[in-house]
């Protein structure tokens, strides 16, 4: 199973930049998308790749966070939400059920500036774990996405300048070391343990091209999923969005 993730700032604006020859040639089995900003009345008529069945999440605020998830592969049941009310309607997480796990596509709220959001943000992540982990009951389960925070120094160009801002805060990074203690895995770090690799740009400064950035995408794995995990991997040369897509093949 390939299975790849991307936020895209907006859909509407990424189908101007290449994402469908992108999800063609992609050959993956599941796609998801974050931060869609769009109903899916907003993109019809448009010319998916053939093959996938589409399941939105969007949000109540029009043009406004948003998940979508694509698969190839009909899904046992899609499930909107992680049964948190305040964060489902924001369109959050879009989850399928397969014969052999779950697959959920997350967008986890930005702490914001000043980390003015940073309660709400540390309810999802709480609300998101116990979500997983009662899936985790059934089958084994992936979740993958903007998780809107960089774990360790490595995961950020310049962490010094960075101790205390959103997405590197004490507690959003305490949040995720709580994922890693329930025993899900990120999976890029199994296969690749240097610096250098990231996943988010600003528009500033000309960050992406001297590759100032942060990884804050991530594929997370039950720890049950780990001998089953042929690769995981960032496509960093991919445009169209100020973060770009991450990968994770199952064998």
């Amino acid at each position: 199973m390939k299975l790849l993730s991307w936020n895209v700032n907006g859909v509407r604006a990424a189908l101007g930049k290449g994402l469908l020859d992108w999800m063609g040639a992609s050959k993956a089995d599941v796609i998801c998308l974050q931060e869609v900003k769009a109903l899916p009345g907003d993109v019809q008529g448009v010319a998916w790749p053939q093959g996938y069945e589409m399941h939105w999440n969007a949000a109540e605020k029009k043009g406004y966070s948003g998940t979508a998830l694509f698969t190839r592969k009909k899904p046992l049941s899609v499930t909107r939400g992680i049964g948190s009310p305040a964060h489902d309607a924001e369109g959050r997480a879009v989850t399928a059920e397969f014969d052999d796990c779950y697959i959920i596509g997350v967008y986890t709220p930005n702490a914001q500036p000043e980390l003015v959001r940073l309660g709400f943000r540390q309810e999802f992540d709480r609300a998101l774990l116990a979500y997983a982990r009662k899936l985790e009951k059934k089958k084994p389960v992936v979740f993958c996405g903007d998780l809107n925070v960089a774990h360790e120094e490595i995961d950020l160009a310049r962490p010094k300048e960075n101790v205390g801002n959103p997405g590197f805060s004490d507690e959003e990074r305490a949040n995720f070391r709580d994922f890693l203690a329930a025993g899900f895995l990120d999976t890029f770090r199994e296969f690749e343990k240097g610096p250098g690799h990231y996943s988010w740009w600003t528009y500033r400064a000309g960050a992406r091209a001297k590759n100032v950035g942060w990884r804050i995408d991530y594929c997370m794995a039950s720890a049950a999923l780990k001998p089953r995990l042929k690769r995981a991997w960032i496509e960093s040369s991919v445009m169209g969005s100020d973060h770009c897509p991450v990968g994770l093949e199952l064998k």
